[in-house]
């Protein structure tokens, strides 16, 4: 029986059956949705289709992280138990949560100097995030330890590769991360930026192409040159889309085609509340372990 408890956050963007059924506890995120305060709480309380709709119809949706105080009020329970922690948070290259989780932990070490927490800075973000926590549950489900799991995960985590096509900029845009100018001539010549997230958890344009069914092509391209082993490439492999689930599912069917040993298929998730609060609906992301990520 393990003598730890492996804990992540709602922006890992799994489902919650997922999550009950591996034993991951999550702390929740929060959005504020026209005024009004939400819960980042895996779609319990609203649908995909509502919240996006809503950021159609022109919502304006403003994310905030878990506080220092909501992870100590999370993680204590384990610890008064007598079990240590490891928590994978989301990017710091995106958020600030990782050194909130940071400040927590050394805070419960204080009222419970015989247990240890761990926290783990995925640089990762939604369902990649996701995936990390995936292949470490099955890590400690083999009998991991506690030091062998973060050490796997620290190690590994920048193998993690991300590569997403973005076909509406306007939170985007909102959120400062494109040009208006930038924006709109997009949108008129149907130009789906192609990104992926680098080294250092950070959101890095790479290429501009025009129109989805390029953009699609060009991601599994990707994960051909960049894949362990190519196309014999036999880890785990998910995507996640922002209202876009055609998109998502023409993805899958190429990699599933081109990629054929990949473990147990190709999951598809939604991406969460707060994560599509700032790419917005028409985003579609593919997550597999590869070669080193780059600057």
């Amino acid at each position: 029986m393990s003598t730890y408890v492996l804990t992540t956050c709602s922006t890992a963007d799994y489902e919650r059956d997922f999550f009950a059924q591996r034993t991951i506890p999550y702390v929740c995120f929060h959005y504020e949705m026209d005024g009004q305060e939400y819960v980042d709480d895996l779609y319990e309380s609203t649908t995909p289709a509502e919240f996006y709709g809503r950021l159609k119809a022109g919502g304006q949706s403003k994310t905030s992280q878990v506080g220092v105080g909501e992870y100590q009020e999370f993680w204590e329970p384990y610890l008064a138990q007598g079990l240590d922690v490891v928590h994978v948070t989301l990017s710091s290259g995106i958020s600030g949560s990782y050194n909130s989780a940071c400040l927590a932990a050394s805070a419960l070490a204080e009222r419970y100097p015989d247990r240890t927490i761990k926290v783990v800075d995925s640089l990762a973000a939604s369902s990649g995030f996701g995936l990390l926590v995936e292949y470490m549950a099955d890590l400690r489900d083999q009998g991991a330890t506690l030091d062998e799991l973060v050490d796997w995960a620290e190690t590994n985590k920048y193998k993690l590769n991300h590569w997403f096509f973005v076909s509406d900029l306007d939170c985007l845009k909102r959120g400062g991360r494109v040009s208006a100018t930038s924006a709109v001539l997009a949108t008129a010549l149907k130009i789906c930026p192609v990104m992926d997230i680098n080294n250092q958890g950070k959101l890095v344009p790479r290429e501009k192409i025009r129109t989805k069914r390029r953009a699609i092509a060009e991601l599994v391209r990707v994960m051909a040159e960049r894949a362990d082993g190519g196309q014999d490439y036999d880890g785990k492999c998910c995507i996640c889309h922002s209202d876009c689930l055609e998109d998502a599912q023409a993805l899958a069917g190429l990699i599933e085609e081109h990629f054929p040993n990949v473990s147990g298929g190709v999951s598809i998730h939604n991406i969460g509340a707060v994560i599509g609060s700032h790419t917005g609906p028409g985003t579609a992301v593919v997550f597999f372990m590869g070669q080193v990520r780059g600057e």
